[in-house]
């Protein structure tokens, strides 16, 4: 009896960092404390609308984190957080007036004026 087996590509991760995002993240990592491991995206909630978007440098790795590999360094997002950023993407801008990431969720329905929040 033959068995096919099937290969399925690997997962995409729920986030998708863009070139700019990876070369902030590198750039972080260059200036990282020395027990950093990598940094976290997380989705704390605050602001207007309830939730807000959060990277900090990361010590250790928690058990339900998804894990990126980037050419700079390691990128995690939290668990409790994938729910809210799958189908994300992640950028860096900078321009004359300010510079930060700037997400694009195909999850949020909304956010505060001054879009420092979001909900789902």
């Amino acid at each position: 009896m033959t068995t096919d087996t099937k290969t399925r590509p690997a997962p995409k991760a729920a986030v998708e960092l863009t070139p700019g995002a990876e070369a902030r993240i590198a750039h972080l990592m260059s200036q990282a404390p020395d027990d950093a491991i990598g940094v976290k995206l997380s989705t704390p909630r605050r602001g207007c609308s309830g939730l807000a978007y959060s990277v900090d440098y990361v010590t250790e790795e928690a058990k339900f984190d998804e894990k990126i590999e980037t050419p700079g360094g390691t990128f995690y997002i939290d668990g409790a957080s994938v729910l809210y950023l799958v189908g994300s993407t992640m950028d860096w801008r900078e321009d004359d007036f300010t510079a930060g990431f700037v997400f694009e969720n195909p999850n949020a329905k909304g956010a505060c004026g001054c879009g420092e929040s979001f909900m789902v």
